[in-house]
């Protein structure tokens, strides 16, 4: 990839080979991926190391405000009243992820109303 594409872009391209991969709890490689393993598999892949967990990916990276995402800045939700799911931003109010069981990593949209009302916030891997 060129020098000019950031570790954060670069590892958005790694997600995004990952659409149609199978969802695996505590799944962090090709052959199956929960959300945070198919983020730190990706951030590794683009040179990156990342934490594990949502938890500590959402401890370990930096706030973004909303109107200065950037492709490769996460995105965490909170679901059934607890912050339980990260996905990567790929631009566009786009973003990729490993949804849940019996899915694939997907690529999805922020401007569904499903999302807009689980979205917390996005931070950045530094």
């Amino acid at each position: 990839m060129p020098m000019s594409v950031n570790t954060g872009e670069r590892a958005a391209a790694y997600a995004l080979q990952q659409v149609g991969v199978p969802y695996r709890y505590g799944g962090s490689s090709p052959g199956g991926f929960d959300c945070s393993g198919l983020v730190q598999y990706s951030y590794s892949q683009a040179g990156l190391s990342v934490a594990r967990t949502t938890a500590q990916l959402w401890s370990t990276t930096q706030a973004v405000a909303p109107q200065d995402l950037q492709i490769g800045d996460l995105l965490f939700f909170r679901f059934d009243g607890k912050m339980s799911h990260v996905a990567m931003y790929i631009g566009g109010q786009r973003f990729v992820h490993a949804p849940s069981s019996g899915k694939t990593v997907t690529v999805a949209s922020l401007n569904t109303a499903y999302y807009q009302r689980a979205f917390m916030r996005a931070r950045r891997p530094n």
